[in-house]
Parts: structure tokens; sequence; C-alpha cells
């Protein structure tokens, strides 16, 4: 099973400072509440260490990210890859009148059982993650 999520807020910031943090792939990682640590390679890959909470995960996966297409300052399309997961997130924003609108889309695809599950029931919380990390980095209210 393929679990595929599309959320959209409004910021009221223009769209540079929004790019700023959307494009850094260590604050993208820092909005995830599973990732319980990350680390930036020098070519602006990065590797998310996660703690998923399903009974056939006992340790902590290595999850390796690479952004695959950059557009600054409308568009990030990235993939991570690990041994029991791909995650493709794609980061789309767009200006309005009233500052910018993000459009975050994440297909997940597990190959262990439980991952689909998890990220299916979570993956609205982890939306919320990301736009309260945005606010707080923009110091606006949501």
């Amino acid at each position: 099973m393929t679990v595929r999520v599309e959320r959209s807020f409004e910021l009221p910031v223009d769209r540079e400072r929004v790019w700023e943090f959307i494009a850094d792939p260590g604050r993208r990682a820092g909005a995830i509440s599973v990732v319980s640590e990350y680390t930036v390679h020098d070519d602006g890959s990065a590797t998310w260490r996660l703690d998923l909470p399903i009974p056939v995960v006992n340790r902590t996966i290595a999850v390796e990210t690479e952004d695959e297409e950059r557009r600054a300052p409308e568009y990030v399309r990235f993939v991570g890859r690990s041994k029991v997961m791909k995650v493709v997130g794609e980061h789309e924003l767009v200006e309005t009148d009233e500052g910018t609108r993000l459009t975050n889309r994440f297909v997940v695809d597990g190959s262990l059982p439980g991952v689909e599950r998890f990220f299916k029931r979570n993956l609205d919380d982890e939306m919320r993650n990301l736009e309260a990390a945005l606010a707080e980095d923009l110091g606006v209210e949501v």
C-alpha cells in the first residue's frame, strides 16, 4: 500500500523567506517528529535517523535523502530511501496577495508491515508540525 497526502497552507510572508526554510534539508528534517537526528552532507544530501513506533522496527532507521529537482524559489522535490521505505516529498511555493501558499505532497512506500499504516495515521500531524516549524522560524502566527 502506498500512502499519499497533499496539504496546502498560507503564510503571510514573501516566497523567498519560505524558500529559505523549505529548501534547507536540515530544517525540513527537523520538522518531522520521528526524525531523532539528521546529518546534512556537503553535497546537500542528508541522512535522517527515524524512530518509528511500529512493532517490526526495533532500531533507528537511516533514510538517505537527496533533492532531485530544485527551482528556486518555487519548487523542490526530494527522495528518501531506506531498507524499510521510500519517501518522495514535493514542496511548491506560489506567491499570493497575502504572502505565500505552500503545497506539500508526500508519497510513502513501505517495505515492512506497518510502515504505511503509521504514515497514513500520522502524515496530517507531520504537516501541522511542518507548518508550526515554518511559522516559528518566520516569526508569524498560523
